[in-house]
């Protein structure tokens, strides 16, 4: 990689670590949320919808801003309100305006990410290597870290308001450094943008392709980020700085698998790598549900995340390469359909778990799991091709 690249690379891999240690943080502190307000599970999932309906609104203007403004403008502003409305989450007693600050962080931190992803495929285009998997390892282990950071506060008794003003104060100080760096902006692929009409109606039904595939692989990923710690207290019995250890286990699973990613997506066709991901993620997620102990459940929570751990970043680098589509404009699409996973997923968990069980609300892991590996490899095979 050349020498002037070092620098805007580890930027970039810092942005994808704090995005991931915020988004921690708030699973941390899911069951504090519920019980600060006094939420039933119904509830509870309508305040995650909030969030996912914030983040599909920011997503219909992102592609437009992140073309406008640059990467680095874009994730600083929405660094920043996302890491604001973080430290807010507890400030009131009043349900409306936590809706109101989670539509806030959903939209901000929606937008951060199609800018990340944008500098990162910008960074690959320009380095000639592939990285995304290694910048989305870095998202994994940002959410490992604020995993671990949490229940450590949490074994110690800390205030959770003062956790959550100390982790928003870091992401502010980390952002302005990871956003100072000017990103290499990528030439037009001028044959691309010569036939972008006969492309067109091609290029939109890839994205949509790879779109929905992100939506079933974000479900289950939403849901390891939002209930897992839930379900470890809850259905498991566990103390709360164990349970807070369900989302230290996906990350950490998650970050190394992905810190391979790169050399796995080098070697494998890519339908073939999300078949045997996806049947992975399904095995790991039916034996912990199965099995109904703490330590069992940590173990597969690990297997979940080694076989969700390449969905995304596959699926994100396929979009940035879609002729005649610029790489933020596809990212904003695939993401706009990821998000609705990703935020739609676990309320409708919540919904099963209010009238049946928290355990067969997270089958659906299992389910989503099993249809990725089914489409998968249809909809990517003719995408490599």
């Amino acid at each position: 990689m050349p020498l002037s690249l070092d620098r805007p690379v580890w930027a970039v891999r810092l942005q994808f670590f704090v995005s991931g240690f915020l988004f921690a943080t708030w699973g941390v502190h899911v069951p504090t949320v519920r019980a600060h307000y006094a939420l039933d599970e119904q509830t509870l999932a309508l305040t995650m919808l909030a969030a996912g309906v914030g983040a599909l609104g920011g997503l219909a203007f992102a592609g437009r801003w992140v073309g406008r403004w640059g990467p680095q403008r874009v994730a600083l502003l929405t660094g920043v309100v996302a890491a604001l409305s973080l430290t807010l989450l507890l400030a009131s007693h009043a349900w409306p305006l936590l809706l109101a600050t989670m539509m806030v962080f959903g939209a901000a931190g929606s937008v951060y990410d199609v800018a990340m992803n944008a500098g990162g495929s910008a960074l690959e285009h320009a380095s000639g290597q592939r990285l995304m998997s290694r910048f989305h390892a870095l998202f994994s282990f940002g959410g490992m870290a604020g995993a671990a950071f949490g229940s450590l506060l949490l074994r110690l008794q800390a205030e959770p308001a003062l956790h959550l003003a100390a982790t928003g104060t870091a992401a502010l100080l980390a952002l302005w450094w990871a956003t100072r760096p000017t990103l290499p902006v990528t030439p037009p692929d001028a044959h691309a943008a010569a036939d972008s009409r006969s492309f067109g109606a091609r290029g939109r039904g890839v994205l949509w392709a790879l779109g929905a595939l992100a939506a079933i692989g974000l479900v289950a990923e939403g849901a390891m980020y939002d209930w897992s710690v839930l379900y470890m207290q809850r259905e498991l019995g566990s103390a709360p700085a164990l349970a807070a250890l369900a989302y230290a286990s996906f990350s950490v699973a998650m970050g190394l698998a992905r810190l391979g990613g790169d050399w796995a997506r080098a070697r494998w066709p890519a339908h073939s790598l999300m078949t045997a991901s996806a049947l992975l993620s399904a095995a790991g997620m039916a034996v912990a549900l199965l099995g109904r102990h703490p330590a069992l459940a940590l173990a597969c929570f690990a297997l979940v995340g080694l076989g969700l751990a390449n969905v995304i970043p596959v699926l994100f680098a396929a979009a940035s390469r879609v002729p005649g589509v610029p790489a933020a404009n596809g990212i904003a699409a695939v993401s706009s359909m990821g998000y609705l996973g990703f935020m739609a997923g676990p309320p409708v968990i919540g919904f099963i778990a209010q009238h049946l069980s928290l355990t067969a609300g997270l089958a659906t892991v299992v389910v989503f799991s099993l249809l990725l590996a089914l489409s998968g490899a249809r909809a990517l095979r003719p995408q490599r091709a």
